[in-house]
């Protein structure tokens, strides 16, 4: 879904996410603390935000193979229709030629 300007939701989510990741950084090198508990923190910071990665690729992995799949079955279903309806009109003419004098039928 796009908003007034023009942004999806993904960009904004995307968004805030980096910018939260920017203050908490900014946060752990400007507290005054010890460069142990700093370089600490810091790992703690990446592995967090490592695994929120993580998690955030494997659930929009999973939503683009649900929706790939979902468009795959209607592709195919509209597929079966659009063949069937195909098939009704071949027989309509058909018969309708079928029922011509030999000589319209040109």
């Amino acid at each position: 879904m796009r908003h007034e300007g023009g942004y999806s939701n993904i960009d904004l989510f995307l968004s805030f996410l980096l910018g939260g990741f920017i203050g908490a950084g900014l946060a752990l090198f400007l507290t005054p603390q010890s460069g142990h508990k700093t370089r600490r923190k810091i790992k703690e910071f990446t592995d967090e935000a490592k695994e929120k990665a993580k998690k955030y690729t494997e659930d929009v992995k999973g939503k683009v193979i649900s929706t790939a799949e979902k468009g795959k079955e209607l592709f195919e279903e509209k597929k079966s229709d659009l063949s069937a309806a195909i098939e009704a009109g071949r027989e309509a003419y058909k018969k309708e030629t079928e029922k011509l004098p030999e000589e319209e039928v040109t």
